[in-house]
């Protein structure tokens, strides 16, 4: 039902566009000087034409859309999804405003947002991939031919050895995968003193700016502990965020932090760079079962920067 909804909504959306369009080139004809050598067409060519080419646009933008959805159908296929991954709808124009969640509140005023969840209506997920210490070609294929979006946090002292694969990843989708901070050593933050926390943070931010050409504005804290300090040195080396996480995949089994055991619109869904010799399969038998059980429940997974 999702994914039709969605699909009404861009169809919707390309008629209006092109509407608009059409609109604004009858505007600049109407206020341009007529060419004096040539007749102006009949009012009603002018308007068949225009109708021409806006059925035009429209049916190449459907055409486009099925060839998507069949080539999502083919990589759900080839990749062993029960399903084909729903659609995510259109990013907002406004994104939502990210507060703290209640219960993870330091004393301190102005400090980057810790949450767990994006405030959203839609029934949308956010997939998240800590740490780097697998460097599976295969992750970069398949989530590249299924269109997942997400999101790395990187440790420096496990990436540092291929940083080549990362920046593969970064631009192995067309809208780009972001690259955000997760410390230089993966070290227990509360019990390290704030100049110490802030090397942690404020290196890997330098770290990721040298080796992949941006400053992440986003940082996870090392098993998603965390203390004002934190969030004080997080915030001067340019953090804006601090997501952590609502579920965690592994390739055999969900974990969840919500008593109900479920998804809920915006969660985030931590999981990571692993191997068969940590757990009990590949990166891509852990997309399968977290995809599958993502697009069981009617969710699709949208792009965390969009939103936050």
């Amino acid at each position: 039902m999702a994914k039709g909804v969605h699909g009404s909504s861009r169809v919707l959306g390309a008629v209006l566009v092109v509407a608009a369009l059409a609109s604004a080139a009858t505007g600049c004809s109407e206020s341009a000087e007529p060419d004096r050598g040539a007749p102006a067409p009949a009012a009603g060519q002018q308007a068949r034409a225009q109708e021409q080419g806006a059925a035009g646009a429209l049916n190449a933008y459907v055409e486009r859309v099925h060839k998507q959805r069949a080539a999502r159908v083919l990589a759900a296929k080839k990749w062993g999804l029960a399903k084909p991954p729903l659609e995510a709808p259109a990013p907002p124009a406004v994104k939502p405003k990210i507060t703290t969640r209640k219960g993870f509140e330091t004393d301190g005023e102005d400090l980057p947002p810790v949450f767990t969840t994006v405030p959203t209506k839609q029934k949308i997920v956010f997939l998240t991939i800590d740490d780097g210490s697998e460097k599976d070609p295969e992750l970069l294929r398949m989530m590249k031919e299924l269109k997942i979006p997400y999101s790395a946090f990187l440790s420096d002292y496990v990436v540092k050895d291929d940083y080549g694969y990362f920046a593969r990843m970064q631009k192995s989708q067309e809208s780009g995968v972001s690259l955000h901070n997760h410390t230089l050593n993966h070290r227990y933050l509360p019990g390290l003193s704030y100049k110490q926390q802030k090397r942690e943070i404020c290196g890997m931010q330098d770290v990721i700016e040298k080796r992949f050409g941006t400053r992440p504005p986003l940082f996870r804290p090392p098993y998603g502990n965390y203390n004002e300090d934190t969030l004080r040195a997080a915030k001067t080396c340019g953090v804006k965020a601090v997501p952590l996480w609502a579920a965690e995949a592994f390739p055999d089994h969900m974990e969840w932090r919500e008593w109900d055991r479920d998804l809920h619109p915006g969660d985030i869904v931590l999981t990571h760079f692993r191997g068969k010799e940590d757990w009990k399969g590949s990166m891509a038998d852990m997309v399968r079962r977290v995809m599958n059980v993502i697009t069981a429940k009617g969710y699709a997974v949208a792009k965390l920067e969009d939103y936050v």
